[in-house]
């Protein structure tokens, strides 16, 4: 977040920090749009559009630069962005976070019964003798997902921005997997796709509350740590895939991932299937052996470097790959996990735990998209 000369808290209230700070989003690749001055809805669309209730496809104010249709009108345009606030310095900020690439966990704190223990981590079941006492908003139920893993409570990770909400709850920014699953957004009070209770996901289809935004309630705060998104940790990009939040790989501008290509014809009962060699291994020169084969290549290449290689993207772009022949029928899952858990372990043999996180995680983000090679060059 941009710096201020006035004391932190006294700067958060100022509607050049708001400009600064939706000006300082943009510059980052954020697309922003105007929240309501004092509320965290978006800014009102214009008369003609608000009777006319028209698709923001159809809208006509936003190619023209106005800011109709909430998180649809986002824009990382600087002239834009400050148009806007020099037209209405009170505006909050929101940010559409899936053109950013983010995923935000949304923990709140709010007075409400617990829901039936099997609800509070949807998917994981909580024994009955399991003492529930104090358990009461997000914060605890994202604290008991990460014990159940083993992991450290996302709540104190100040490697990444964390946000106060004036209500008490916490928003915890995160960069979405380059090349993976897009995530859908969600509420963790949902009876279907859902976290875990009380802590909402945002992500594609919905926009998050910038630092600095103002409402009735008071100030969305940037705490102290990161003042940037880390990426998502893979356990948790793990945990939103079995939750049912991942949706289609989102373009990536680093290593890009698969590209689907038409079913091929279904061969005639009988007709022989993919070539392997025995143990598994497609032989030299099948059509799976020839996509995947370079991506395993290059994740044991990592192991002539110690660390700066990009590991972790590589193997995760072979997963995902592998994913996909798998759900093509190319492979069976079992030996797509030999076949990286071989070539991961062979470049870094102290991480076999973490590298197995990836493989799981990028293989079921792969297998929502299939792979057919045939024809492929």
């Amino acid at each position: 977040m941009p710096a201020h000369p006035a004391s932190p808290r006294g700067a958060l209230h100022t509607a050049a920090a708001r400009r600064d700070t939706a000006l300082w989003l943009a510059a980052r690749g954020y697309p922003v749009h105007p929240l309501a001055p004092g509320t965290k809805t978006p800014a009102p669309n214009c008369a003609h559009c608000h009777a006319d209730r028209h698709p923001a496809t159809e809208c006509p104010c936003i190619p023209r630069g106005r800011w109709c249709h909430g998180f649809h009108a986002a824009t990382t345009d600087p002239a834009r962005v400050g148009h806007w606030w020099q037209q209405e310095p009170e505006f909050g900020i929101g940010v559409s976070c899936g053109p950013a690439g983010l995923v935000v966990l949304d923990i709140d704190r709010h007075p409400a019964p617990l829901p039936d223990r099997q609800r509070l981590l949807p998917g994981i079941p909580i024994d009955d003798r399991v003492d529930l006492t104090g358990l009461s908003n997000g914060f605890h139920t994202l604290a008991l997902l990460a014990a159940h893993r083993g992991r450290p409570d996302p709540a104190e990770d100040d490697s990444t921005l964390r946000v106060r909400t004036p209500s008490g709850g916490l928003h915890l920014w995160y960069r979405a997997p380059l090349g993976g699953p897009a995530f859908r957004s969600s509420s963790g009070s949902g009876s279907r796709t859902a976290l875990a209770w009380q802590v909402d996901v945002r992500a594609t289809g919905g926009y998050i509350v910038a630092p600095t935004t103002r409402t009735a309630q008071g100030t969305y705060e940037a705490l102290p740590g990161a003042r940037t998104p880390a990426p998502l940790p893979l356990w948790l990009a793990a945990e939103l895939t079995r939750t049912g939040h991942a949706r289609l790989p989102r373009p990536a501008s680093g290593p890009t991932a698969p590209q689907e290509t038409p079913t091929a014809p279904q061969a005639a009962p009988g007709a022989p299937g993919p070539t392997r060699a025995p143990g598994g291994r497609p032989r030299r020169g099948s059509d799976a052996q020839r996509i995947l084969a370079p991506l395993l290549d290059a994740v044991r290449d990592c192991a002539r470097t110690p660390s700066g290689a990009a590991f972790s993207d590589k193997l995760n772009r072979a997963a995902f790959t592998a994913g996909g022949l798998a759900a093509g029928g190319h492979l069976t899952e079992a030996e797509c996990t030999g076949l990286l858990t071989e070539a991961a372990d062979a470049a870094r043999p102290a991480q076999s735990r973490r590298n197995r996180l990836i493989i799981d995680s990028a293989l079921r983000a792969g297998s929502n998209r299939p792979i057919h090679p045939e024809g492929r060059s």
